[in-house]
């Protein structure tokens, strides 16, 4: 445990490229429809084993990582046959991972999407099977948002389930078919694609009808706080709009989570003051290039922080997700 911290740490925003896609891809082969171009090996966090991964943990005072596959590892766009596959290899090796290091490691998985009832039959086989404690999945599937009653059979599994799902975005984002330099579809896309996301499920009633989901928005949930005031003004002036939401959305802040991934404490406490310290779990984005370097210590040493909020951020808030008793 880290010193100073009164629970365990629990960073809910990091990441692991499976080994047996690196196995394949390094020989040369392909894999799934996946090649060495995949995976982003050239980042060579990403090839460790997992007994390197703890060493880094405890090295940067991670206690535990709900660890997700790569985000490449979606795949929705190959055959729904293909990406069943894909997702039942992933999520088994990481529940592999988590078994052999239960004390260190919780899994999250990855879903077939493209197809309600395959990405159905994962999500189950992952959460009863597998012991994963849910999923990672992008802000839309091939372009279709989450309002789409499409998903509807996913989401009444999900809240059965009791899953725990991390939205974070893949390429390409909103933003890449606007502007393809700089960096923008991610650096700027990213942020869009989780508001756009956040605000999908809303106006489309899913959080409505499903008042027990586990949704946590990655990147501090992209624009999300910034833009709450200008969406609740359209809310209330064009109530044609509204879709099938019962309230206006800034009243849904709370049945989200957000992790701590934003880069300064100038934006950190704006995000607090809008969503709360209790909806905020601890993330780093590991083994990003982007991600929040020695995220521990700055947020024990930041100065706009009350010892209440450190503590949800750092453990509390993760606790009572994922029911470590530590809350």
């Amino acid at each position: 445990m880290a010193e100073g911290v009164k629970g365990k740490v629990i960073d809910v925003h990091c990441h692991v490229t499976p080994q047996r896609f690196q196995k394949a891809v390094l020989d040369g082969n392909d894999w799934h429809g996946m090649t060495i171009a995949d995976g982003e090996l050239d980042n060579l966090p990403n090839r460790w084993l997992p007994e390197r991964r703890i060493e880094e943990m405890d090295a940067i005072n991670i206690d535990v990582q709900v660890v997700s596959p790569t985000d490449v590892f979606y795949q929705y766009g190959q055959d729904p046959k293909v990406t069943q596959t894909i997702s039942r290899e992933v999520n088994e090796e990481v529940a592999e991972i988590a078994r052999e290091y239960p004390d260190r490691i919780m899994g999250l998985g990855t879903l077939p999407m493209q197809d309600t009832k395959r990405a159905v039959e994962e999500a189950t086989h992952g959460i009863r099977e597998l012991g994963l404690v849910g999923f990672m999945i992008d802000d839309h599937v091939n372009a279709l948002t989450y309002d789409h009653d499409v998903f509807s059979e996913l989401w009444a599994a999900i809240e059965e389930l009791g899953a725990f799902i991390l939205v974070h975005q893949f390429h390409p984002t909103v933003v890449f078919y606007r502007i393809q330099d700089y960096f923008l579809l991610n650096s700027v896309g990213n942020l869009v694609d989780r508001t756009l996301a956040w605000a999908a499920l809303i106006y489309g009633g899913v959080m409505d009808r499903h008042p027990n989901l586990k949704i946590c928005l990655a990147h501090a949930g992209g624009y999300v706080p910034y833009a709450l005031d200008r969406i609740d003004t359209g809310w209330e002036v064009w109530p044609d709009s509204r879709g099938k939401s019962e309230s206006k959305p800034s009243t849904y802040v709370d049945r989200f989570y957000y992790d701590t991934v934003t880069f300064t404490d100038r934006n950190l406490r704006f995000m607090l003051d809008v969503l709360g310290s209790e909806n905020v779990v601890f993330g780093t984005d590991w083994p990003a290039p982007m991600q929040v370097y020695d995220a521990v210590e700055r947020l024990k040493g930041s100065e706009v922080l009350e010892e209440n909020e450190r503590d949800d951020l750092l453990w509390r808030t993760a606790a009572r997700i994922f029911d470590t008793g530590e809350a």
